[in-house]
């Protein structure tokens, strides 16, 4: 059997070949300009190649008023839609197994959810192709105490924005059915497959669902970036999303899921091949995969991952087959308009120097 990176060798012919080094002042630096600038509150960063940690470093504050350093090993964040490749390896698994089929109707797994105008499968939820439309007004920082059944109330009776298959928006509502859909296959709470299934196998520890007033021991505290500097983030409720956008997690502990992603240890290959390859609409690529972005950096080097962006919390998780690099960058702050600076300094910085 072929392992995942073969497959993705072959699939982006020409890639670079990825023989390079970390240059730790310089990337050091670049992070350290974010928190003295004061456009993060704190930041850590982990970095994989070939499964040993080649980067792994916290810069700033956890907690601004305590003056509570960054961990990257234990401080806990918020990773907003990096929570999709999560949900995604769950799904993968229960693929594999046979428990769900990626074509098939949703209404087979879900038949009490309302009909519309036209069916969709659980491979366009995945890629977000079935129509299901995103968030309206304030509804990405809801704060009520929904199941994910009882999310449903949310979007259940609104039309779909275009059939089936014959465009993409992406959105969180798309993985809220999807885990609907894994609990009454499983017959056990979402969040108790995902521990199972996926958390335990790869020791994924500190990562969880968020449960409000009762956050476990070194999460960070949640900001959101103002004029003046960062005030703590309203709070919110996001049990109901956790497959779209509501984990908690460590920098550590999203570089164990890249590495299972590289090395085909908890799925096989043929399976994730099936997830990790860009979805197309009228014959062009949506760049995005089955709870995976599929794409390549501005210097061409091709990439599987997510950035997330959510209530108090931001990243970046990023796969590089062709490097074997694992990056995962977590920040405690809605979005810090910092996406830029790290495409085009911080991950080059990452790649681009020769690794001995």
């Amino acid at each position: 059997m072929a392992s995942f990176i073969e497959y993705f060798r072959s699939f982006f012919k020409g890639a670079s070949s990825g023989k390079k080094t970390v240059p730790f002042p310089e990337l050091d630096a670049a992070l350290r300009d974010l928190v003295e600038n004061r456009r993060v509150p704190g930041l850590a960063l982990t970095v994989l190649h070939k499964g040993n940690t080649l980067f792994q470093k916290g810069y700033g504050y956890a907690d601004l008023d305590q003056k509570i350093p960054v961990d990257p090993r234990k401080t806990i964040f918020r990773i907003a839609s990096a929570s999709k490749p999560i949900a995604s390896m769950a799904l993968a698994r229960m693929v594999a197994d046979g428990d769900i089929d990626l074509d098939e109707s949703f209404y087979a797994y879900v038949p009490y959810f309302p009909r519309k105008e036209t069916d969709f499968t659980i491979r366009q939820l995945a890629g977000h192709t079935a129509g299901i439309r995103g968030y309206k007004g304030k509804e990405y920082a809801l704060n009520k105490p929904y199941s994910i059944r009882d999310s449903l109330e949310i979007f259940r009776d609104d039309a779909l924005q275009f059939k089936p298959g014959t465009g993409y928006l992406y959105n969180s509502f798309d993985w809220v059915l999807i885990s609907l859909a894994m609990e009454e296959v499983s017959g056990m709470s979402f969040v108790r497959y995902v521990k199972e299934k996926v958390l335990d196998p790869l020791g994924m520890e500190n990562t969880q669902e968020e449960v409000p007033g009762d956050l476990p021991e070194n999460t960070a505290v949640f900001y959101t970036r103002t004029r003046s500097g960062f005030r703590p983030s309203v709070e919110v409720d996001n049990r109901y999303k956790l497959a779209g956008g509501g984990f908690l997690s460590t920098t550590e502990d999203l570089t164990r899921l890249g590495r299972a992603c590289l090395e085909g240890s908890l799925v096989p290959a043929e399976t994730m091949r099936e997830f990790l390859t860009a979805q197309n609409v009228g014959g062009e690529s949506t760049y995005y995969g089955l709870g995976w972005q599929v794409s390549a950096d501005p210097e061409g080097r091709p990439f599987v991952g997510h950035v997330g962006n959510g209530v108090g919390g931001y990243s970046n998780f990023f796969v590089y087959p062709e490097e074997e690099i694992v990056i995962s960058l977590l920040i405690n702050c809605s979005d810090p308009k910092i996406q830029d600076y790290l495409d085009l300094h911080v991950v080059p910085l990452i790649l681009n120097q020769t690794i001995i």
